[in-house]
């Protein structure tokens, strides 16, 4: 039977390249994504085109009764959950913390923290071996924003990556037992649209002169490591990180 991944924010970016290169690696693939079907079908169609089983679900993981409704419908298309990758995340117009508003910041932590505590309930409860699951593997989407702090930008995102850092090695440890891996993966400086939620849909390329390999990552570069992370060849990692972001 093929092992089966669910990928969060999968209709694009990060998420999209995860998404192809796990069919190029054999698992069958669940695209969730939150408001771009035609993306998300785009996907779909790429994988099936691998010779692999897709679906897209849409749900807006930041809100905890969507995401037991994904999960449900999840169940009835494939049966068995063998990865997760908390992909979905956002940020918001570049300012400094004395500007941002109380809503921004529930927004901020919402779609960035609270969707990664959802989704991951809802997998350990079907991967562990406790609850007669197979075991399995989640990968979490940080930053290298958590390392830095992203002054002047993005610190409620950077702070909110700091958590999912947190979270990471907490529920690793937790559920080290119970036959699933937890890891993460920063990437920094990559070429995606999520630039121009933040005003500057060109920022990596005014930036990578600070990144010591002197250019931007792309999609497919931290694809790589989420998708080594989710197989057997990491099979004794959990609780690490894997930094993405050209040396910086």
């Amino acid at each position: 039977m093929n092992k089966v991944i669910l990928i969060t924010g999968g209709s694009r970016g990060i998420g999209a390249a995860t998404a192809l290169l796990a069919a190029k690696k054999g698992y069958d693939v669940c695209i969730n994504y939150l408001r771009n079907e035609a993306a998300a079908a785009q996907v779909v169609a790429a994988v099936k085109n691998e010779g692999r089983n897709a679906v897209a679900i849409q749900a807006d993981v930041s809100n905890a009764s969507e995401v037991t409704r994904l999960f449900k419908e999840f169940d009835k298309a494939f049966g068995r959950l063998d990865g997760l990758v908390n992909n979905a995340g956002i940020l918001e117009t570049q300012m400094k913390v004395l500007e941002m508003s109380p809503g921004r910041l529930e927004r901020v932590f919402s779609a960035n923290v609270f969707s990664t505590f959802y989704c991951s309930i809802e997998a350990v409860r079907r991967m562990s071996t406790h609850n007669g699951g197979n075991g399995g593997s989640i990968v979490n989407l940080s930053s290298v924003a958590s390392r830095t702090g992203s002054p002047n930008e993005y610190v409620d995102y950077a702070a909110a990556k700091g958590a999912i850092d947190t979270f990471t090695i907490g529920l690793a440890k937790e559920v080290a037992v119970e036959g699933i891996r937890v890891n993460a993966v920063r990437p920094g400086f990559i070429y995606t649209d999520i630039h121009a939620s933040g005003g500057e849909p060109n920022r990596v390329d005014r930036v990578k002169e600070m990144v010591p390999m002197k250019r931007g990552g792309y999609p497919e570069e931290v694809a790589g490591a989420i998708v080594w992370l989710l197989s057997g060849e990491a099979s004794f990692t959990s609780g690490a990180f894997i930094d993405v972001a050209g040396g910086r």
